[in-house]
């Protein structure tokens, strides 16, 4: 028998969607591998004390594990797509996206129902640049305060009464098994999630595994969800997305053959604010079309504004 070694941050989270793989993977092989875990803090997970932006981007969420990755001290990484650089190491690649858990952002509060009860001047909690900017962009009065770690540290954070509220991804909820206590979800047209928002991305280098193994790990992917994550990172690519920007992108499936694509950007005091989309349609669609369908909208975006977005960076 087989064995492949899967690397994960060690977060509850994390370790939840490691799990699922290996079971999917496990399944596929009928009995042909074994999946051992292998879980590591990344430098991201030891970050409680700023943001991302101040330490230097999101791809500290994944360079432990690209470093083991590389080295061949494991064979596959599981990431939460909206975690991982549009730019990967040289030689990696993702080679499976399967299928999308819910992409939507949800309300989490203990004291109020929906986002439109929180009063005037509520404390909002996120380090996400994008949920502060969006949130900022309709509700200008709240107070806005920095809130890291994983989602149960963030509970807790509420339960000590840190903040009135906060988002969570609703993707992560519902692996951890939590959605029906806590979080209600927020209508995706309204607050647009992040780029990858419930995708998982499985990265490897396909060179060093075994045929079998990549048979079995592709068979993971679902066509829908690598569409939306080449149609989505297209647009954050050509708009030179990082953790400096706060810019959200999603691929709606509008039925049979028809997608549309919505990407937003705004500064994170919420104003300036920027929109555009484009849809595409056809029953005969290739991978090559969702790229250019993302790189298509960024760029109506950038005419929109003027040309550039520099203006729109934390510096």
């Amino acid at each position: 028998m087989k064995t492949l070694r899967i690397g994960t941050r060690n977060s509850p989270l994390a370790l939840a969607q490691a799990n699922w793989v290996a079971r999917e993977i496990e399944a596929q092989s009928d009995g042909g591998v074994t999946c051992e875990l292998v879980s590591m803090t990344t430098s991201g997970d030891q970050l409680q004390d700023r943001s991302l932006l101040a330490a230097g981007g999101k791809g500290l969420f994944t360079k432990e594990l690209d470093i083991a990755l590389e080295a061949g001290e494991v064979d596959l990484l599981v990431h939460s797509l909206k975690d991982v650089p549009v730019e990967l190491p040289i030689g990696q690649r993702i080679i499976a996206y399967p299928k999308r858990e819910d992409p939507r952002d949800a309300f989490v509060s203990l004291k109020y129902e929906s986002f439109d009860d929180l009063p005037e001047g509520a404390t909002l909690g996120t380090s996400s640049l994008r949920r502060r900017a969006f949130a900022l962009a309709k509700r200008p009065d709240l107070k806005v305060v920095e809130f890291r770690g994983n989602v149960q540290t963030r509970l807790r954070k509420l339960e000590e009464g840190v903040a009135d509220a906060t988002f969570l991804a609703s993707a992560g909820l519902n692996r951890l098994a939590l959605e029906e206590k806590v979080g209600r979800p927020l209508d995706p047209n309204s607050f647009l999630p992040a780029v990858g928002q419930g995708i998982l991305g499985l990265a490897a280098y396909p060179d060093k595994l075994d045929e079998d193994v990549l048979g079995w790990v592709t068979g993971l992917n679902d066509v829908t969800a690598e569409r939306a994550a080449l149609a989505e990172r297209a647009a954050l690519t050509e708009l030179d997305g990082s953790c400096r920007t706060p810019i959200a992108a999603h691929l709606f499936h509008e039925g049979t053959g028809v997608y549309r694509l919505n990407v937003r950007v705004a500064h994170p005091s919420g104003a300036p604010f920027y929109e555009a989309e484009d849809t595409l349609e056809g029953l005969e669609l290739f991978l090559q079309d969702f790229r250019a369908l993302g790189h298509k909208v960024a760029k109506k975006l950038i005419e929109d504004a003027g040309g550039e977005l520099p203006h729109l960076e934390v510096i």
